[in-house]
């Protein structure tokens, strides 16, 4: 008995676990959810079904880490604690804490019915306040002169003359972006954090169509900065070193949407495990390739906003955030950190709604599946 108890409890099948539990095509390399926390860590050195998904988005945290704090060192960049930087350092926070509970649902999941459902709620949370973090990145880096303005006499009187010659087309998003662009990105976040969790609860047979088509949203509507800029003039003198580092920002992103249609195509296809059931239960599956495909979005989308804010450094016409001469304040830590607090207050309140729901709907069944797991397991042996 006492050797037993450091023996690594045995792998199921999709016949052996709650129905709740199993993915469709995947037929080995279960972990029946009664797990403490300690198998569930050492869980992670163990070939189960789960283990890609949680290394596939647990590794990425250092490269994309390594990769962000390079800006840091540029040429006529400021300090890290800098209010320019306060935008990058909300986007790292998104980033670092979707990768982290994307991994860490994926480890932590067996305990139990209840854990596995708070765990893809935090998962699903984390994922909307990353959206969110990306929109500041584009509206203080990629945002056509958001808080960022040129010296001299041509003050924002000159810019609002420009865009007043440009049309109406564009004084309609100049005001879009100053007035509706962020607080519609967290309205839009909220959406898909309940949208997300209720298809735990409902609307289960065609979950992963929901939530791939939910974050296509924020998507779109995060990306306007970047179609603006794509469809119209460079701000930058042609002649300038700040154009040629802008220039590198449409190819970017090109890559970073076809990296998120390819992880979406991976989410509803479940390809490759669709044509093979059982042969890529623990090696291979359509969420390991997601999980691939969407950290490279993330990375694609990194050096886009680096090569903008690479641009705005490398203008010697333009004057950094806060300044009196600018239409918009520039980075606050009102308008960054305060934004993302006061977005992760709200999605902690819905997640903790539906948590107490997953417990009231799952918790009655733990002792049950525990015995009846017991005595499946005594049968057996």
């Amino acid at each position: 008995m006492l050797l037993n108890c450091d023996q690594p409890l045995p792998l199921l099948s999709h016949t052996d676990v709650p129905p709740r539990v199993t993915e469709n095509f995947i037929l080995t390399g279960y972990r029946f959810p009664n797990y403490r926390l300690r198998d569930c860590l050492l869980s992670a050195f163990r070939p189960t079904n789960e283990t890609g998904n949680f290394w596939t988005h647990f590794l990425p945290i250092f490269i994309f880490a390594y990769y962000f704090v390079e800006v840091f060192g540029w040429d006529g960049a400021p300090d890290a604690n800098a209010p320019f930087f306060y935008p990058m350092w909300n986007y790292f926070i998104g980033v670092f804490f979707l990768l982290m509970a994307s991994s860490m649902a994926h480890l932590l999941n067996s305990m139990s019915l209840v854990v596995r459902e708070v765990c893809f709620f935090v998962d699903y949370g984390t994922i909307s306040a990353y959206t969110v973090g990306s929109s500041l990145a584009y509206y203080y880096y990629i945002h056509p002169r958001a808080g960022i303005v040129e010296k001299g006499d041509r003050n924002s009187s000159d810019l609002n003359l420009n865009h007043e010659q440009k049309g109406i087309i564009t004084s309609f998003f100049n005001l879009f972006f100053d007035t509706y662009y962020m607080p519609c990105a967290c309205i839009i976040a909220i959406i898909c954090v309940l949208s997300c969790c209720n298809t735990r609860q409902r609307w289960r047979e065609h979950r992963y169509i929901i939530r791939t088509l939910v974050f296509l949203l924020p998507f779109l509507f995060s990306s306007t900065p970047v179609f603006y800029r794509v469809l119209t003039r460079s701000p930058y003198s042609t002649t300038s070193s700040s154009f040629a580092a802008s220039t590198t920002m449409p190819s970017f992103f090109y890559r970073h949407s076809l990296w998120l249609l390819v992880s979406a195509l991976f989410n509803i296809s479940k390809f490759p495990e669709r044509l093979a059931p059982g042969c890529f239960d623990i090696w291979g599956h359509s969420h390991q390739w997601f999980h691939c495909c969407t950290f490279l979005s993330i990375l694609d989308e990194l050096h886009m906003i680096q090569a903008e804010v690479r641009a705005i450094l490398l203008n010697p016409d333009f004057l950094l955030p806060p300044t009196k001469l600018s239409r918009l304040p520039g980075p606050t830590i009102a308008s960054t950190y305060g934004l993302m607090l006061l977005l992760q207050t709200t999605i902690v309140s819905i997640i903790l709604c539906f948590s107490w729901r997953a417990n009231c709907i799952y918790g009655p069944q733990r002792d049950q599946l525990k015995k009846e797991h017991s005595m499946k397991h005594m049968k057996v042996t």
